[in-house]
């Protein structure tokens, strides 16, 4: 049963010291106050996973805290590079980046084996490229019943599976819809589900292709209107372009970057605000 819990107590209770942690989100409903939180309070030596990181994680990984990277995909959507991602992997700043690369559709199938409770997924792709040379979560199988030979990904089990959605309810059963990616995959396949939400309301009235988390999936929901700024919520908010554009340049370079990370998110007193 999930608990209802404040934002700074449900990441602290949830996220620790070396998890695993998918931040989940296509397009919209991307965590970025939990992600600022995660920074806030200093976590550290994470593995993050993500189907498409973004800014997000180019933040989580300026700010020193990341170890590793599962992803599919990295880049600031519809501007350019993730520069601090890049200079973490070509120059180890803040610290080296270890990296395990998969196609969408591996990473979308490591988080369904991981909700499904099998210890790998199959699907076609993979083969022919160098990929399964650079990862140890790909590998090839035969089909017992055609001899086919497949590719193979491990499953996704993260520590912890982090999500923004639109309501919960006051038991913590969790409601999203709009434009969605692995977020419900995401959060089966946890151990830990923490899920930041819009608004907390009496009853949730059903959505044209809604999808709800029981709250028997769900540890913590935290009510924080606007967590997934500068992504969307649909219904609730719009994407703030201007922020996407905006972070090309502060993201180029270490110092404004961290300029910014002192204002923006750490709030620390007499820092430049961007």
């Amino acid at each position: 049963m999930a608990d209802i819990r404040d934002l700074r107590e449900a990441v602290g209770e949830l996220i620790h010291d070396g998890d695993t942690v998918a931040m989940e989100g296509f397009t919209h409903l991307i965590p970025y106050a939990a992600a600022h939180e995660v920074i806030r309070q200093g976590i550290t030596d994470l593995t993050l996973a993500r189907m498409t990181p973004d800014v997000i994680y180019d933040q989580l990984i300026g700010a020193g805290l990341v170890a590793k990277l599962v992803f599919s995909w990295g880049g600031n959507p519809g501007v350019g590079s993730l520069h601090r991602f890049r200079d973490a992997v070509e120059h180890g700043w803040p610290r080296p980046l270890a990296l395990d690369e998969h196609s969408h559709a591996g990473m979308a199938n490591r988080y369904v084996a991981g909700a499904a409770g099998l210890p790998f997924a199959v699907l076609r792709g993979y083969l022919g490229s160098d990929m399964p040379s650079r990862s140890d979560t790909i590998a090839t199988v035969n089909c017992p019943f055609t001899g086919e030979e497949l590719a193979a990904v491990a499953a996704l089990n993260p520590d912890v599976a982090v999500i923004h959605a639109q309501r919960a309810d006051r038991e913590g059963n969790v409601q999203l819809w709009g434009l969605t990616g692995v977020q419900k995959e995401a959060a089966l396949a946890a151990r830990r589900v923490l899920v930041t939400v819009e608004e907390i309301v009496d009853e949730l009235t059903p959505v044209p292709g809604g999808s709800t988390l029981p709250t028997w999936v769900v540890d913590a929901v935290a009510e924080v209107p606007g967590g997934a700024h500068p992504s969307y919520a649909a219904g609730y908010s719009t994407r703030d372009n201007a922020y996407y554009r905006a972070w090309d340049a502060v993201s180029r370079d270490r110092a404004a970057f961290t300029a910014w990370l002192d204002a923006e998110v750490l709030g620390r007193a007499g820092a430049e605000r961007r």
